[in-house]
C-alpha cells in the first residue's frame, strides 16, 4: 500500500492573498517532504475580529488568482460549507475523510506557536498532524520548539501584513510587489479595500 501523501495545510484570511503567503507557501512545497501546499481560505478566525474582512469568495478568487500557474500550490473552500468560527480541529476531521488518502500537516508562523496551546484541541492536532513553522520577526519562546511534532522549516524572515497593504489602498499608494499583479488587477477591478 502506498504511503499517503502528505499536504500541508496554511490557513489564513487572506485578506489579501500576498507575496509573504506565496513565498511560504511555495517553499515549504519545494523544501520539506509535503506534496502539495492547499491554502485554505477561512471565513471566519476565532481568533479575530471579521471587521474588514472581504467577502469570503472574493478572498478565495484573489488566492485562486495568486497560485493558478503553480501546479504545488492549491487553494480551498473547506471551511465555507463549516461551522463558524473556523476552528482547525473541525476542518482537520473533516478533511480526513474526505481525502483518506492523505496525511494533513498544519504550517504555522512561529509567532502562532506560542498561542497554540490556546488552539481547540490542540494536542490533538499536534499528536495526529504536526506543525511545519516558518520563523517569524518578534516570535516569542515556546517550549514547543523541541516538540517531536514540531518541524522548524528555513525561509525568509518575511514581514509582509494584508494590513499594511489595505493601508496602501486606502492612502492610494503603490501595491507592486506585495501582491502578484493578478491580484492586483482584481482589487483594483472591483474597488475592493477602498
Amino acid at each position: 500500500m502506498n504511503a499517503p501523501q502528505k499536504i500541508g495545510l496554511f490557513f489564513g484570511s487572506f485578506n489579501p492573498i500576498h507575496l509573504g503567503h506565496l513565498i511560504i507557501a511555495n517553499l515549504m512545497a519545494e523544501t520539506t517532504d509535503l506534496k502539495k501546499v492547499w491554502l485554505v481560505v477561512s471565513p471566519q478566525n476565532p481568533f479575530k475580529p471579521s471587521k474588514g474582512l472581504l467577502h469570503e469568495f472574493d478572498r478565495y478568487d484573489m488566492a485562486r488568482a495568486a497560485v493558478y500557474d503553480n501546479y504545488n500550490l492549491e487553494v480551498s473552500d473547506i471551511e465555507f460549507s463549516l461551522p463558524k468560527p473556523s476552528y482547525t480541529i473541525h476542518t482537520l476531521v473533516h478533511l480526513k475523510e474526505k481525502h483518506p488518502d492523505k496525511e494533513f500537516k498544519i504550517i504555522i508562523g512561529e509567532d502562532n506557536l506560542e498561542g497554540f496551546k490556546r488552539w481547540k484541541n490542540s494536542e490533538r492536532i499536534l499528536e495526529d498532524h504536526g506543525l511545519y513553522v516558518y520563523p517569524r520577526p518578534n516570535a516569542q519562546l515556546s517550549d514547543l520548539k523541541t516538540h517531536p511534532q514540531v518541524r522548524f522549516v528555513e525561509a525568509p524572515m518575511l514581514d509582509i501584513s494584508a494590513t499594511f497593504i489595505r493601508q496602501c489602498i486606502r492612502n492610494e499608494q503603490s501595491i507592486r510587489y506585495l501582491v502578484p499583479d493578478a491580484v492586483e488587477a482584481i482589487i483594483r477591478a472591483k474597488g475592493f479595500y477602498r
